[in-house]
């Protein structure tokens, strides 16, 4: 069986600590897109990690890792994070990376940083990660795939010295820094290759066997719906698809093999990066959410930046699971609301004096305010619950509410950084 485990707004909501409780009983975990731009922060026995190449599955010593041709593949960030959960007491992880996965190369890095630095005031708020880079090469057909990092040497000259023409027109005209010198390109590209050489295969191959097999396979998605290049806040957005119906082009395998969809959102919101923001909160009142939130702040896995934050959208989260077409949602991050009086709830947007219900598109979402319903807080710590009938009556009415607003059934809730803080409303399939 195939499940996905994915987000249904801004990304961080969770969604490496729902893949690390799936993964325990998964055979395989797939990384299907995006690449070390974003992190899942996950706290287990083996202590607090912030993984950004590596699928949430590499505690699970029985697990199957793998990063399939979707994802933007950073050899350099990879083959680091590898070692260092390994220094820490992880078990060697077991981990495929498909051969037709797309490189970030160096160049790729050194691009965004540029592009980022022209747009000054006007700049997208890239990680500077290559990313944005590396999936335009790719639709450009100027990309390397994993595959052609082994080339014979002359072909593969010849693609280096065609990128390094065209990335040095960029390079020193439109940004006026230095450019590219082909034969250090190529030397990185050898150095690259042997980094990745024991890890590659064809991932498609294995999971369509390992479908044939009855294995279970879950399909891990960076970042969330709002985020999405097609469907999120366009151009706030990220340069991949990070939804469920992407699952089966960046894994390799049928779409119609993904029978369970989880879309993890957070109790409250929270966004890296820049794009239209309804719920958005400032001030004291924002820092001190951002303080309680998550497991030590909400602060990004990859950048460390402030993220912003605000009250729970159901517009929102109701239009990103929607999009993921999600079977279950998961509800993380409740327990830091526990020192509010009254928490906000946003049931519905007001644009020119009209309510709306559905999200809308980027041109009008920056006119929308927010219409909130106040619901009563539950003024306790609920970490360490463990049913969902044992939450105080307020918690389980905010819980019931957003549901409700949703039309999507909470099958989990999180109360807590740790892989048992988690409350299950019906058994796992």
């Amino acid at each position: 069986m195939v499940k996905a485990i994915v987000g249904a707004n801004w990304g961080d909501e969770g969604k490496g600590k729902i893949t690390d409780v799936l993964a325990q009983e998964a055979d395989i975990v797939v990384r299907f897109q995006g690449g070390a731009n974003a992190g899942h922060t996950i706290k287990n026995k083996y202590g607090k990690f912030s993984l950004h190449m590596m699928p949430s599955g590499v505690f699970n010593e029985n697990t199957t890792c793998v990063l399939g041709n979707g994802v933007a593949l950073d050899i350099d960030k990879f083959v680091n994070e590898v070692k260092d959960i390994v220094s820490k007491g992880v078990p060697q992880p077991d981990i495929l990376v498909s051969d037709r996965a797309h490189v970030v190369m160096p160049y790729h890095i050194l691009q965004d940083g540029y592009e980022e630095e022209r747009l000054a005031g006007h700049a997208y708020g890239s990680t500077k990660s290559g990313i944005a880079p590396c999936y335009s090469d790719k639709y450009a057909k100027i990309g390397f795939q994993v595959n052609e990092l082994f080339m014979p040497e002359e072909p593969l000259k010849e693609r280096v010295n065609n990128v390094c023409t065209i990335k040095n027109a960029l390079f020193t005209s439109l940004y006026h820094k230095p450019a590219l010198v082909p034969e250090e390109v190529y030397e990185k590209i050898l150095d690259l290759r042997e980094k990745i050489r024991p890890y590659v295969g064809s991932a498609a191959a294995f999971l369509n066997q390992a479908i044939r097999d009855n294995k279970t396979i879950l399909l891990e998605g960076q970042l969330g719906t709002m985020k999405d290049i097609d469907h999120g806040i366009y151009p706030m957005v990220t340069s991949s698809n990070p939804i469920a119906g992407y699952g089966g082009a960046g894994a390799g395998i049928p779409p119609y093999e993904i029978r369970q969809i989880v879309a993890v959102t957070k109790a409250y919101s929270s966004s890296v990066g820049g794009g239209d923001f309804v719920t958005e909160i400032f001030g004291e009142e924002a820092e001190e959410l951002r303080r309680r939130g998550g497991d030590g702040g909400e602060y990004g896995a990859t950048t460390g930046r402030p993220r912003r934050v605000g009250w729970y959208d159901c517009v929102a989260s109701r239009y990103g699971c929607m999009i993921q077409g999600a079977t279950d949602v998961a509800l993380t991050v409740v327990d830091p609301l526990g020192y509010l009086d009254e928490i906000p709830l946003c049931i519905g947007y007001e644009i020119d004096g009209r309510k709306i219900q559905d999200f809308p598109h980027v041109t009008d979402l920056g006119q929308c305010k927010p219409i909130y319903k106040m619901m009563k807080g539950w003024k306790s710590d609920i970490t360490g619950i463990r049913t969902f009938e044992e939450l105080p009556a307020e918690c389980r009415e905010y819980v019931n509410e957003i549901e409700r607003q949703l039309g999507f059934p909470i099958t989990m809730v999180s109360n807590g950084p740790a892989r048992e803080d988690i409350i299950l409303r019906k058994p796992l399939i």
